[in-house]
């Protein structure tokens, strides 16, 4: 665990893993330390953000450096299902690259239970982990300059769902009518970092 400087008002946790970076949020997530206010996880970092009229710099590291990292509990925000009609433009190259048919792809990709790791790249869009290990495959080796909102997708050890249109590299498996981004939700973005999610299979 390392700890780096981030402006006057937050500090950024490095570690290993990914896992890790789930544990340490999960942590602070449920018993926060005098004075952080906010935890942004991305993929080996954890930025804390904390009000310097409560706490330090020093006096926040320490305490999160006693902390134990071990892997997140599912969080208590529920369970998000996703209707996914599964008729993707890659689904039929997806099931080739992994020896699958098309079918199986589809079972396989339903029958995971994923954890929201992080978000990133645009608003709203979240980075699920949990993915079936016959499903890891790289990004396209050339990106799309344009992906549908809704586009459900997977990439190297993640899938998740584009939340508006965009240039993008995952391999598209299907398409979703739920909203990733709602500036008038509350929260805005449908998923936020700790929620477990399940697709589901629904006819178009």
């Amino acid at each position: 665990m390392r700890f780096l400087t981030a402006g006057t008002r937050a500090v950024l946790v490095e570690l290993d893993r990914l896992e890790e970076v789930g544990g340490l949020h999960a942590s602070l997530r449920d018993s926060p330390p005098p004075g952080a206010v906010e935890f942004v996880p991305a993929a080996r970092t954890l930025l804390v953000a904390f009000d310097p009229a409560v706490t330090t710099r020093e006096s926040l590291s320490a305490a999160i450096a006693g902390r134990r990292v071990s892997t997140a509990e599912p969080s208590d925000q529920g369970l998000a299902e996703i209707p996914v009609v599964y008729d993707g433009a890659d689904l039929a190259e997806v099931a080739r690259a992994t020896g699958l048919s098309s079918r199986e792809v589809v079972q396989r990709h339903t029958a995971g239970r994923y954890s929201v790791a992080f978000g990133g790249f645009a608003p709203g869009f979240a980075y699920l982990v949990g993915l079936d290990p016959l499903l890891l495959l790289p990004r396209r080796p050339v990106p799309r300059t344009r992906v549908e909102p809704g586009s459900v997708a997977i990439a190297d050890r993640f899938t998740s769902v584009y939340p508006r249109e965009s240039p993008g590299g995952w391999h598209l498996l299907g398409r979703t009518g739920t909203a990733m981004w709602d500036l008038h939700r509350d929260p805005p973005a449908f998923l936020a970092p700790g929620r477990q999610v399940r697709f589901v299979e629904v006819r178009p």
